[in-house]
């Protein structure tokens, strides 16, 4: 058809010019075209035409893999192959050739510069260009156009977005040059706006400062920018079904509208505008609370794009109680399987012996150089393409003499020469070097020892420097050849030594020049011999994982391969070979240093420093010296490409053979194609491109042949990528999306055998039609990897086998790295290598491939050329691809978003495979190699360890994590008789144990009177101000340590009377009215309690507000007051005026406050009398606390309750009047009021009181407390802990001089609502070991609002098999982590995999019952059995306090009977999951000791996937993600998993934080996480207690109140 559109055109129009020409046809033939999307749509990508080829008539295939139809000849090929005759793929010989001559469209002056036009806007990498992967991902994206995904995109704060994006980046540096990547001048010329039209940044900012309409801090964390964004961006979004949800997904900040595409009947896409609500959208919160978010809205369309089901539902199977079992992949039963006859192995021609031949290298190098010394053997050039020096054969081989003898017998001493033969030498020249090199290299074989070339160090911390130095190390380098120049260049320490680079040896740097070397006598001649199995050369290696490997190389080898290379390229003596190739290495060495020589060849060196400032440098020197051949890449002839303009002096005639080093990349067959169109009318023949591979280990692998048969095309093949990926090669199926134009590189080396093994595994033939792993048998091969026997082994010595297990052959086969097959006719075709083989599910996709699929997807605009990188990480037991590009800095964060999203559509399509990360790092920050290239494994190392620094990142977990386990399935509940029958069949005890009866426990005669004869605190504060009053009671100490206030017995009860007396005569109170006291920590806040018990009245304590942070302290205590129904306020007079101050009435209504007392100014007088309760059940004071879930509930004391609990303490921590406390709590709930304020009136201790705010001026005031006041009993919260821990952990010597002593402290309990801090307990006991810390003396206590300490203190426990040694502590257990999220309790041994360590809560108080029950079905379950932990004891709570009186509730949590066993006792129920295990211990009374195993509260608990989730487990695992993670902070949001991380670093290391976040969560807990907010330090809100408030985090994330430096929205 092609043929016919032009022949028409022809016809109608005589002679045109080219642009007509093609402007003509493509509209004849436009119909036949997929129309390509609209601007707004997915990307334009503009499918370049080269001159000569036909417009494609579908999206798969261009002009040039052949003319007839691949469907036809598939089914011939089908047919053929059930006959038996041939494999089942297709092959196409001939490229345009199929055309004749005089139709071929000639290159005219403006075809050539169009490519310069073209490539100076932005092409694609012609590296990995063809137009069939081109059109293929143009047609996917346009597939996408009906189905899009939508991808938020992230939050990022201004700071940010402007560092990253606005910082004056250098283009990548190529100053050192670049192997396979890099530009050319011009490349980085300003790109044209893209279709979509991008938005230039200052204005884009000012937009989003001004333009905000959303709230206050929508412009310190912009979003995307641009208020015309939204038609661009909404385009890349799915159509988002709009179904029950509270709001449209918002899709940028500042839209006034939103875009949504709706597919019409015809076709045709119309937007429509969804309705705002106001200026955001209105959103619910969980609790039904609505916030105005864009947060939200951006999560909810998260939500709708994950609602869509991508992939195939998980496999059912059964799940066991505890395990939890990974996906495993099933086979597809459709996916392609070989269906080939075995291969056989084919040999390449036999190797020709020539008479003339030398024996060896060194004796071509003598002949050469005595008989030709004029004979030019290397031309080098310098930077302006002008010769610099010509090295002659005579002038090599008197240099090389006098290097070789230097080497031999001037280092060292005569007796003991530093080099010997057969040592190993570094050989470090820089690139534009070549005849220094050459000269060193032949010196090294003339004397014997083996060269190692190796780079230039530029500087001490080259990416992979190190590598190299330990493959120096390992080959037992101690000289180093250099140049003088080289020599003077590299670095230096102050004293002028090159210093020692990181993991080197210490070297001898030897400069070769002659100048500095000495002339060998007359009589001293090198020993020449022919070629033996002696090591010749070692040429080094980087591996997939980084480490170098030396590729040893004999000098048979070597002389066999340069005769092998000669007979195969047709070598002649004299020939001239142009040479652009790395000449120290691969290809580059092979050809232009060794076989060069063996002829006699003229080789002209092209640097790469030449190639960068003129591409067409290597064309020109073709011309300019008639050049036989030419060695480049894929890459010199692209830039040639893009260089060239009308050059009427080329003329390529010359040329019989261009070899291709790396035509075994299967996008170099673009470059071939494009620089044959351009160049045939300069004379280049199609048959003179001669690609070859070649690997480390087996030098040349094959080659193309030059040959004067111009009718013999060479081969192609189109295979499907689909099935390239199950490794079986296959015409591409009807879809034709998704296909691999391969071309072959020639045939087998001469004298060799190749054949192909899977590549895993037993080394098995393959199928005719199967990939495998090149294999060649020569002599012409490497032989080992220095001094590594075992890989050598794997990789040298393999005998493939038939698939009846008999090896082909005796001679040893070497894996080549080369994934490929031998096609029709012995032609060798390679598809990709081992190294990029990354296996993803079961399928293989080769990194390059993916790479090329992310480079078609938009020419360049916004990442650098050549400056990608794919690899694999392997997350939950699969691999899982990430891409890493260079971004422009000239590209906005919405473009480059949308760039991204494009990427992954496209990579879906063509690859069926997800990729799981895709960050873009700022231009010139990817780690090089030295010539340039990015250097993939330390780029790997880089993302691993969170320290790439990316400045976009997009994970898509939920599309590529496919081996999840089965969600649980919720079984149906077994009744509690049916658990109870099921515990005592098992011989399993019922989960409940006990406190020490308070009945039996024997009390002195001052407590029985304490307990009998005073009912109510007040008294027994009466009793002792009568018979001790001058007993110290409080102690108060400042910041200094020093005391700043105390309380004697009559001092306190004195003063309650005067606060008595105050609250009756001027708050004129009745008994029962509720009296809130805001006082600071200290004596004030004691005495006003016990005036309030004085006057009949019920206090309740509340936290006064911050000065500092009114605004959101001061609505709390107004909401306590308010909610509690106080009639009255007490406080100090500092405390009043500020409630009063206009900082206070902007927070809260000042006129609503209830009457306010001031205490400092107290009455004189004494009360007539003091209130005695009638009754003991009479409320005696409130305890109100925020619960960490953001629920405020206060609960009822009682007065009975609260002198029961007082007795409880007194026990078990055996208080009396003459011992001292030391308390470093918040005195306003729970335990730390109670020990505050109660205790030592009851038992008569004296109670030392630190403050805990106290310690933020003064971190070491509690311990240095507890040690001046020699305290044997202390209590702390965790945050208290924290701040020691954190704050002293640098001082202990200092502390220590300073007479800190903790070696008589016997207790020290942490007070805590909430499973015990195992780690910090630890760490803190470890820290102040030194300072007489006793390692046992660290506890912890549980209390909750039914009842404020259940369990307290230590318990001195022992076995016999214990005493006398310091066994492990007793209290911790390790329990399957997995296990717990099923609700079951299983003990595995520390270390296990999934472990997770628990501390016993500390010992049952005294009179309290504890038992375990199923929180459903309220039946008891049995020890060891995870469940909601009841209590019952005399200190419960009596309810909760409401306005509202509600009733259910309270008589739920309070009044709780067990629906089976004993369903009497009246319980209440904790809100805590935990469990009872019996231990080995035993008490004091002989009975074995029940250990209480706190896990975590119910409501704060996630249900995910059917288990239930501790956030505390989570957050553990992600704060060792990363160094730069000081807390976080997890809850979930409609099902998705939402992590907060605290950021203690730079904002550039935020997106490092969000794959390594994602990993860990996935890794450790089965979870996808759902959004990654960064934020800065202290924003995760804590309570008194040290508990992270979740919710209240959640509510301020989702109406947009954090302020965050980076949201990343996984998809």
């Amino acid at each position: 058809m092609q043929q016919v559109g032009a022949r028409v055109l022809k016809s109608v129009l005589g002679d045109i010019t080219q642009k007509g020409y093609e402007k003509k046809r493509s509209k004849l033939i436009g119909a036949y075209l997929p129309q390509p999307p609209t601007a707004n749509g997915a990307a334009v990508v503009r499918c370049r035409l080269q001159p000569g080829e036909g417009v494609p008539r579908r999206p798969f295939r261009s002009a040039h893999i052949g003319v007839c139809d691949i469907r036809e000849a598939a089914a011939r090929e089908r047919a053929a192959s059930a006959a038996g005759n041939r494999p089942l793929f297709y092959f196409r010989f001939g490229v345009d050739q199929a055309l004749p001559q005089e139709r071929r469209a000639p290159v005219t002056p403006s075809s050539a510069s169009r490519y310069h036009r073209r490539r100076s806007s932005g092409s694609r990498d012609e590296r990995y260009r063809s137009d069939v992967h081109t059109e293929a991902v143009q047609a996917a994206l346009a597939k996408h156009k009906e189905r899009k995904m939508a991808v938020p995109m992230p939050s990022k704060r201004r700071s940010l977005v402007v560092q990253t994006s606005m910082d004056a980046y250098t283009p990548p540096d190529t100053s050192s040059g670049s192997e396979d990547e890099g530009s050319v001048q011009g490349d980085s010329q300003g790109t044209p706006t893209s279709s979509q039209g991008s938005i230039n940044m200052e204005h884009w900012i000012s937009q989003a400062i001004h333009g905000s309409t959303t709230s206050t801090t929508s412009s310190s964390s912009t979003q995307s920018g641009g208020s015309g964004a939204a038609h661009r961006l909404a385009d890349v979004m799915a159509q988002t079904h709009i179904e029950n949800h509270s709001a449209p997904p918002d899709v940028t900040t500042y839209t006034s509208e939103h875009s949504i595409q709706v597919e019409r009947p015809q076709g045709s896409t119309t937007s429509r505008t969804a309705p705002k609500y106001g200026n955001a959208e209105l959103m619910e919160t969980g609790d039904g609370v609505p916030v105005s978010s864009r947060v939200s809205a951006k999560i909810q369309q998260l939500v709708n794009t994950l609602k869509r089901p991508k992939r195939p539902p998980l496999r059912e199977f059964f799940v066991d109680d505890f395990e939890e079992l990974l996906e495993v992949q099933q086979p597809d039963p459709n996916q392609p399987k070989p269906e080939g006859a075995q291969m056989l192995a084919t040999r390449g021609e036999q190797l020709g012996v020539v008479t003339n031949w030398p024996p060896s290298l060194e004796a071509a190098l003598q002949r050469w150089g005595t008989i030709s010394p004029k004979a030019p053997c290397l031309t080098t050039m310098d930077t302006n393409g002008k010769p610099l020096y010509i090295l002659t054969y005579g002038k090599l081989w008197t240099r090389s003499m006098k290097v070789a003898y230097n080497i031999l017998h001037k280092l060292g001493t005569k007796q003991e020469p530093m080099v010997r033969p057969g040592d190993r030498v570094a050989l470090v020249f820089p690139n534009n070097d070549p005849a220094a090199f050459m000269v060193a290299f032949y010196g090294c074989l003339l004397a014997e020892v083996v060269p190692v070339p190796i780079e230039v160090p530029l500087t001490r911390k080259d990416a992979g420097s190190q590598q190299i130095g330990f493959l120096l190390g390992s080959c037992g380098v101690t000289v180093a050849l250099t140049s003088d120049a080289c020599h003077k260049g590299l670095p230096k320490s102050p004293t002028g030594e090159i210093p020692q680079f990181k993991g080197w040896p210490k070297l001898l740097w030897f400069v070769t020049e002659s100048k500095h070397l000495s002339k060998p006598p007359r009589d001293w001649f090198p020993h020449i011999k022919d070629a033996n199995n002696d090591t010749a050369y070692i040429e080094y290696k980087t591996c997939k994982d980084g480490s170098v490997l030396g590729v040893t190389v004999t000098r048979i080898a070597l002389l066999t391969h340069c005769q092998a290379l000669t007979q195969a390229c047709g070598y002649t003596e004299a020939e001239t070979i142009v040479n652009v190739l790395d000449f120290k290495k691969d290809v580059g060495l092979w050809h232009g240093i060794l076989t060069s020589v063996m002829n006699m060849m003229h080789v002209i060196s092209i640097p790469y420093a030449l190639m960068k400032v003129n591409p067409l440098s290597w064309i020109q020197k073709v011309c300019q010296y008639k050049a036989k051949v030419a060695c480049v890449k894929s890459r010199d002839m692209h830039w040639a490409l893009v260089a060239h303009r009308d050059q009427r002096d080329v003329n390529l005639s010359s040329l019989r053979m261009l070899i291709v080093a790396d035509g075994a990349n299967p996008w170099s067959i673009s470059s071939c194609d494009a620089f044959l169109n351009v160049f045939q009318s300069k004379g280049l023949r199609q048959e003179v491109i001669c690609p070859c591979a070649s690997s480390p280990e087996a030098l040349t692998v094959a080659i193309r042949r030059p040959t004067d048969d111009s009718n013999q095309p060479p081969g192609r093949g189109v295979l499907s990528m689909h099935g390239l990926t199950y490794g079986v090669i296959r015409v591409d199926s009807e879809e034709k999306l998704s296909v691999l134009t391969v071309q072959d590189v020639g045939l087998v080396m001469p004298g060799a055998i190749m054949c192909s093994v899977k590549p895993d595994g037993v080394p098995q033939l393959c199928r005719t039609d199967e990939i495998g792993e090149l294999c060649v048998c020569a002599v012409a091969t490497g032989t080992s990897y220095y001094g590594l026997s075992g890989m050598t082994k794997n990789t040298f010595e393999v005998f493939p086998m038939t698939s009846s297990g008999a090896p082909i052959s005796e001679y040893p086969f070497i894996r080549t790295g080369l994934l490929g097959f031998v096609g029709p006719g012995g032609l060798v075709f390679v598809v990709g290598k081992m190294d990029g083989l990354m296996v993803v599910s079961g399928r293989r996709h080769n990194a390059d491939d993916i790479v090329a699929t992310a480079l078609a997807v938009e020419p360049m605009k916004f990442v650098y050329r050549g400056r990608i990188a794919v690899f694999s990480v392997t997350v939950l037991h699969d691999e899982r691809i990430v891409i890493v590009a260079e971004q422009r800095p000239d590209s906005t964060e919405e473009d480059s978003f949308q760039w991204m999203s494009r990427v992954l559509q496209a990579i879906d399509s063509i690859h069926q495979v997800g990729v799981y990360c895709l960050a873009l790092v700022p231009a010139n920050t990817l780690p090089k190699t030295p010539l340039g290239g990015i250097h993939l494994s330390e780029t790997k190392q880089l993302f691993l360890e969170g320290s790439l620094h990316p400045c976009n990142v997009l994970m898509c977990p939920h599309t590529c994590v496919t081996n999840l386990p089965k969600p649980r399935q919720k079984q149906p509940e077994i009744g509690p008789a049916s658990v109870m029958v099921g515990n005592l069949v098992s011989g399993k005890r019922i989960a409940q144990a006990s406190g020490r009866d308070l009945g039996q426990i024997e009390d002195n005669d001052q407590a029985r009177k304490v307990r009998t004869e005073f009912l109510f605190l007040s008294e027994v504060l009466q009793w002792r101000a009568q018979t001790t009053p001058d007993h110290l009671l409080y102690t108060l100490l400042n910041c200094r340590g020093t005391i700043a206030n105390s309380l004697t017995c009559v001092q306190l009860h004195k003063r309650a009377e005067k606060i008595a007396v105050m609250l009756m005569e001027r708050g004129h109170l009745q008994d029962g009215d509720h009296v809130a006291l805001v006082y600071p920590p200290g004596i004030d806040l004691i005495a006003a309690f016990y005036g309030c018990l004085y006057a009949g009245c019920v206090p309740i304590t509340v936290r006064p507000p911050h000065p500092q942070n009114i605004a959101t302290t001061l609505p709390t205590v107004k909401m306590i007051v308010e909610v509690s129904r106080s009639a009255c306020l007490m406080t100090t007079q500092l405390i009043c005026k500020l409630l009063r101050s206009r900082e206070a009435a902007a927070a809260v209504d000042v006129r609503t406050w209830p009457l306010i007392l001031d205490t400092d100014d107290l009455p004189k007088k004494r009360p007539a009398q003091i209130y005695k309760p009638s009754n003991p059940d009479t409320l005696a004071y409130l305890d109100f606390s925020v619960s960490t879930t953001g629920m405020l509930a206060g609960v009822k004391m009682s007065h009975a309750a609260t002198s029961a609990f007082c007795r409880s303490i007194k026990l078990q921590c055996e208080l009396y009047p003459s011992r001292e406390v030391a308390i470093c709590l918040d005195p306003y709930c729970g335990l730390g009021f109670v020990l505050w304020c109660l205790c030592s009136v009851y038992s008569g201790h004296q109670s030392i009181l630190i403050p805990p705010s106290e310690l933020e001026t003064n971190p070491a005031l509690w311990l240095l407390a507890v040690s001046q006041y020699k305290v044997r009993d202390t209590f702390c919260s965790y945050s208290v802990m924290e701040l020691c821990t954190k704050g002293l952990g640098s001082q202990t010597e200092s502390l220590k001089a300073r007479g800190l002593d903790l070696s008589r402290v016997r207790t020290c309990v942490v007070v805590a609502e909430e499973r015990p801090r195992i780690a910090l307990t630890q760490s803190f006991s470890k820290l102040f070991k030194d300072l007489g810390l006793h390692p046992r003396a660290v506890s912890t206590s549980f209390g909750c609002r039914v009842n404020l300490a259940i369990c307290l203190q230590p318990h001195r426990l022992w076995t016999l098999a214990e005493q006398g040694t310091s066994g492990p502590d007793p209290t911790t257990v390790y329990v399957d982590m997995r296990a717990l999220r099923h609700d079951r309790v299983r003990l595995v041994e520390r270390g296990s995999p999934h472990s997770l360590p628990l501390m016993e809560s500390g010992k049952i108080l005294p009179g309290v019952r504890i038992i375990i029950a199923n929180p459903e079905t309220k039946g008891p379950l049995g020890d060891s059995h995870l469940g909601e932990i009841w209590v019952h004891s005399a200190h419960n709570a009596s309810g909760y306090f409401t306005i509202y009186g509600d009733e259910s509730l309270q008589s739920d949590h309070f009044n709780s009977r067990l629906s089976f066993g004993d369903t009497q006792t009246i319980w209440a129920r904790t809100g805590y999951l935990g469990f009872l295990r019996r231990t080995e211990l035993t008490d004091a009374n002989g009975e074995r000791h029940d250990a209480l195993y706190v896990v975590g509260a119910l409501d704060e608990a996630m249900e995910l996937r059917g288990m239930r989730y501790h956030p505390i487990d989570i957050e553990t695992s992600v704060i060792r993600a990363h160094k730069s993670v000081t807390e976080c902070a997890v809850f979930t949001w409609t099902n998705l998993l939402v992590v907060v991380v605290e950021l203690d670093g730079s904002e550039q290391e935020a997106l490092d934080l969000v794959p390594l976040v994602t990993n860990v969560v996935l890794e450790e807990h089965y979870l996808i996480v759902g959004v990654v907010v960064v934020v800065d330090i202290g924003v995760i809100p804590i309570n008194s207690r040290g508990e992270k408030q979740r919710m209240h985090l959640r509510d301020g994330f989702l109406a947009d109140q954090l302020d965050p430096i980076y949201v990343a929205y996984n998809m």
